[in-house]
């Protein structure tokens, strides 16, 4: 079944639990749950959403994530950046390799936008085959037409 071009979600969903690695907790115990919004088509890129209960914790970044805070707030502090507060419409992106330690004092829900970061040499392998494809294909079209009508 061929994928939709355009998907809708709301934040206002069901979250499933999703506990933070426990070794990672350094006060309290923070209860999470999230729920993954849209995923691209290669799998590299997804959205979801994710709330926290009170606690504070280590967070490491193994993808690229841009985060929006949509409700409550927490204070984000790493080794290169002091303690930090953050609420309601604060953007923050954590690139991939990122460490960063999280206090949340009552509960934080964000969506976050996340990508799998690759080798840079296949980006720009990735890059010029899709340019070579817009190139020598019509708009819109995801192969030639002698191949569609083929058959």
């Amino acid at each position: 079944m061929p994928r939709a071009l355009i998907e809708i979600a709301k934040t206002t969903i069901d979250l499933a639990p999703r506990p933070i690695e426990p070794s990672w907790i350094i006060e309290g115990k923070p209860e999470s749950s999230s729920c993954v919004l849209s995923k691209s088509a290669d799998g590299l890129a997804f959205t979801m959403v994710w709330h926290c209960t009170e606690g504070k914790f280590n967070w490491y970044y193994d993808f690229d994530e841009t985060i929006l805070i949509l409700e409550g707030g927490m204070v984000l502090e790493s080794d290169t950046m002091p303690p930090t507060r953050y609420g309601p419409g604060d953007v923050i992106f954590f690139r991939d390799g990122a460490h960063a330690r999280w206090h949340v004092e009552s509960h934080v829900k964000k969506l976050a936008f996340c990508r799998k970061t690759q080798p840079v040499w296949l980006g720009f392998a990735l890059r010029f085959v899709g340019k070579l494809k817009r190139m020598l294909l019509p708009p819109g079209k995801s192969q030639p037409a002698s191949l569609m009508t083929a058959g």
